[in-house]
């Protein structure tokens, strides 16, 4: 029995032309060109053949229906090796036919199936005529638009358990409005202006690790992957990933405190007492932390112990500088009760206890959760002088 189909030629010009089809001989050749686009598709898009090529058929039946409004059902099915397309439309059977669309005489029904009453559906073929012109104009919006889809459901498939999470990715470039677009493996992800680390470069092909900050959903664009390279837990990740120690749980992070591309100061402790926080997180020869300060593109990380007694977590926050004394206290604000440490130091460890423009004394606050002062020891030895005699 013959039928008609339709070939899809040439998948950039989309255009189609019906042909009569019937069982090819062993000797024709296939044409291989929509089928070898759409395997290309499928592999740079990370998409099943199969998938692909069963959304583009509901897709183009869809459309069919759409286009002649059609109440039966509308089935496609295309042949990606031989390019070959069918198209078959459940029409209803009626006494007099108003819409040769999804309607058929049911004289002509019953020569196809003498058993059919009125009100029936039975399988139609669409003419070539009628679905080529149609297929022609929706083949390539379809496709695009399924892409779309398609890297959509992805992107959310690949990224939706990453949130929170440290990938690999390669610099795409810059963005008009200084967003960076980097790659990760097959799908994209940004990195606004206000997580990058302004004294990194984010040239195309740098290559580096970013924090996985949020999936967002837009409404025209689909899932926006957002990540972070100053964001501290990227710093809590990558000792993870480079200290077994923390990965399996022997020592803990207990903070983070970081100011993205100068310093980071990390509290760690150990629930193994054979086994060294501080040490385990440098590695030998600092082999391990030296892997993540040249992540951070030379950013300071200081590993400092974590301890339950806050005079003594305040002296180690504040390494490398050395303490003499601690006194804790409360302050009232506005905000409610902050609690406040005032260190005094050797006058020789001043600067260092401080830091340039105040970031060593800053860090230690956040890492401790204490409002920090320091006092060089003359000073202090000064202003009890000045007191006694007052």
């Amino acid at each position: 029995m013959l039928y008609y189909a339709w070939r899809i030629w040439g998948f950039r010009g989309m255009a189609l032309r019906p042909s009569l089809f019937c069982q090819q001989s062993a000797g024709e050749a296939m044409d291989r060109k929509l089928f070898e686009t759409m395997q290309q598709i499928a592999r740079e898009r990370g998409l099943s053949m199969a998938d692909l090529q069963a959304e583009l058929e509901r897709a183009l039946a869809a459309a069919y229906k759409r286009h002649v409004g059609a109440s039966g059902d509308v089935t496609v099915k295309i042949d990606l090796e031989t390019g070959d397309l069918q198209a078959v439309c459940e029409k209803e059977v009626v006494g007099h036919v108003t819409n040769h669309f999804f309607q058929i005489g049911i004289d002509e029904a019953r020569r196809r199936d003498p058993n059919v009453e009125i009100g029936d559906f039975i399988p139609v073929p669409i003419a070539p005529e009628t679905f080529g012109r149609i297929a022609a104009s929706t083949f390539k919006q379809v496709l695009q638009q399924l892409l779309r889809d398609a890297e959509r459901r992805r992107t959310r498939e690949e990224f939706k358990d990453k949130v929170g999470d440290v990938v690999s990715a390669v610099v795409n470039r810059r963005l008009s409005g200084g967003d960076v677009l980097l790659t990760v493996g097959r799908g994209e992800c940004f990195l606004p202006r206000k997580e990058q680390v302004p004294t990194e470069p984010y040239r195309p092909n740098d290559r580096m690790r970013v924090y996985v900050l949020e999936l967002q959903e837009t409404e025209k664009r689909g899932p926006r992957v957002i990540v972070s390279r100053t964001h501290p837990h990227l710093v809590r990740r990558l000792f993870e990933v480079e200290v077994p120690e923390i990965a399996s749980g022997v020592v803990e992070i207990m903070g983070i405190a970081r100011e993205a591309g100068h310093r980071t100061k990390i509290a760690v402790r150990s629930h193994d007492e054979r086994v060294d926080a501080v040490g385990a997180c440098v590695g030998q020869r600092g082999a391990r932390v030296q892997v993540i300060v040249n992540e951070l593109y030379d950013e300071k990380i200081d590993i400092v112990p974590f301890s339950e007694d806050p005079i003594e977590y305040i002296g180690n926050a504040l390494s490398p500088a050395k303490v003499l004394s601690i006194k804790l206290g409360e302050v009232e604000t506005q905000d409610g009760r902050r609690r406040t440490a005032h260190v005094i130091v050797p006058d020789s460890q001043s600067s260092l206890a401080i830091g340039r423009g105040g970031q060593n004394v800053r860090l230690a606050g956040f890492l401790t959760g204490y409002d920090i002062t320091v006092t060089p020891e003359s000073k202090a030895n000064q202003e009890g002088t000045q007191a006694a005699q007052g």
